[in-house]
């Protein structure tokens, strides 16, 4: 609401010449200073401030006394939210301000930012940050944070479990993948697409040779349920292009302009008969009337494949702007560094990770669901991908714990199956990883390492889910470069 909004403003103003004593006292005092880098969803739970019992809040850097937050904050939520800053004051600067607290001894000013939105960006500085709905439901948000953290050594010590003193930096955590793109054709206008898997191996061997890059066999694709498919229609024969078959260019029967698209796609064969002329079908409609005439023959294979949609009309996937590699920034913002639709390659950023037995994998991300973690990490918002679950493949995030290279901040994400299990699949649905006592964790690299602590009670496991909807990505392993 506006009136948030303003006294916000005025709140912020009131809150800094109140805490300017105490503002100086903890810059003072405060020995220890460390950078924090972190991306996070979370669940709200009900607001534990006094007076706020049937509100609901997600506390981003919850508060601990004697240390003090500055940075900026980038979230995107399930609901609208309000943005909450907290500033630790005496008990004798509290009137006249509105101040959160839970015991009724320690008391926070509170700045309250309302924009209306299920996202922002915001620079802050404060004992405590967090996002608040005044509705008694649970939201969920996915925040990234890049500031600095100030405390006495004493406190650094007792400070909130994003914060790790443990690291383990593995080589090449990120890597540029330059990939071979198609061209295609959709109600007449062009498409540029990549291939990355085939549930049938004999396509996936001669597409990787027509190709010089390596189409992955997933036979766990065979298992997706048709209906929510795009439709690929390859041509056998007819006139000759650049087609996957020495033909035309495909046909697709969406885009993601469709809230039909989806990244997997049924093949299709198109013949010409016999006697006939061939001549260049742009669309499906095209197609469909040539069949009807007689002039072609349609079979409906069993074969999936993955064929992400790069460029299509009036639309293309993100490109960052930054093309530095780095750890913390990786998995926000766009996933792909380059796109040349006159060479037809696009770029890439690779995740590294550790294979079901331990083998280093890396692998991208085309798009995903539900709305929130894709906005965070720059990919479309697929809403096909949540039909899939039921032939993805499980890919760990850590959420606290040794730090690293993963979406979270943490250590690299395991995956439960690769290329060659005949559970791959391109698709990813997300878990994640908690360690109960994060000052005591160990580095895991594969699923025994994974089974054993669940089994002994270290770690707890659980499905990744916005609005009780499961995170599942479109994110091919591809192949490991000799020299990563």
């Amino acid at each position: 609401m506006n009136r948030y909004l303003i006294l916000g403003i005025i709140v912020v103003i009131i809150g800094i010449i109140f805490s300017i004593p105490l503002l100086s006292d903890q810059l003072a005092n405060a020995r220890t200073i460390k950078k924090i880098q972190f991306t996070q969803t979370i669940t709200s739970t009900q607001d534990p401030g006094q007076g706020h019992g049937n509100e609901q809040l997600a506390l981003v850097l919850p508060p601990n006394y004697g240390t003090l937050y500055d940075g900026s904050l980038t979230y995107t939520s399930s609901e609208p939210v309000q943005v909450v800053i907290l500033h630790q004051i005496n008990n004798s600067d509290s009137k006249g301000q509105p101040t959160w607290t839970v015991d009724g001894n320690t008391i926070y000013a509170e700045t309250v930012i309302d924009s209306n939105s299920n996202g922002g960006s915001i620079h802050f500085t404060g004992s405590a940050i967090g996002l608040h709905s005044l509705n008694s439901s649970q939201f969920t948000v996915t925040a990234s944070v890049d500031g600095w953290i100030r405390s006495t050594t004493q406190m650094m010590q007792q400070a909130p479990q994003i914060i790790s003193e443990s690291s383990f930096k593995i080589p090449n955590p990120e890597i540029f993948a330059k990939i071979p793109m198609h061209k295609a054709l959709y109600n007449g206008d062009p498409i540029y697409y990549i291939i990355t898997d085939s549930s049938n191996s004999n396509d996936a061997s001669q597409i990787s040779n027509n190709q010089d890059w390596k189409v992955q066999p997933a036979p766990l694709l065979s298992k997706v349920p048709q209906e929510g498919l795009n439709k690929l229609y390859i041509f056998t024969n007819g006139v000759s292009g650049n087609g996957t078959k020495g033909f035309q260019d495909e046909v697709f029967s969406n885009s993601p302009q469709d809230n039909q698209y989806s990244p997997l796609s049924l093949v299709v064969q198109v013949s010409w008969n016999m006697d006939e002329t061939p001549v260049v079908l742009k669309s499906v409609k095209d197609i469909l009337d040539a069949n009807m005439s007689s002039k072609i023959s349609l079979k409906s294979t069993n074969t999936i494949m993955n064929t992400p949609q790069i460029v299509w009309p009036n639309g293309q996937v993100n490109v960052r702007d930054d093309k530095t590699l780095s750890d913390q920034t990786s998995y926000v913002g766009s996933q792909v560094i380059n796109i040349d639709t006159t060479n037809k390659f696009v770029t890439f950023l690779a995740h590294r990770g550790w294979g079901p037995d331990g083998k280093t994998v890396y692998y991208i991300a085309t798009s995903g669901t539900p709305e929130g973690p894709a906005k965070m990490m720059g990919l479309m918002n697929t809403p096909s991908l949540s039909t899939f679950s039921s032939a993805a493949r499980d890919l760990y995030h850590f959420t606290n714990g040794i730090k690293g290279a993963g979406p979270f901040g943490f250590q690299e994400g395991i995956t439960n199956a690769q290329p060659g299990d005949s559970s791959y699949s391109p698709i990813c649905k997300i878990s994640t990883i908690t360690w109960i006592d994060p000052q005591s964790t160990t580095l895991l690299e594969n699923m025994d390492d994974i089974n054993s602590a669940e089994s002994s009670n270290t770690i707890t496991v659980k499905p990744a889910t916005v609005s009780n909807n499961n995170y599942l990505i479109d994110c091919p392993i591809i192949e490991t470069p000799n020299n990563p």
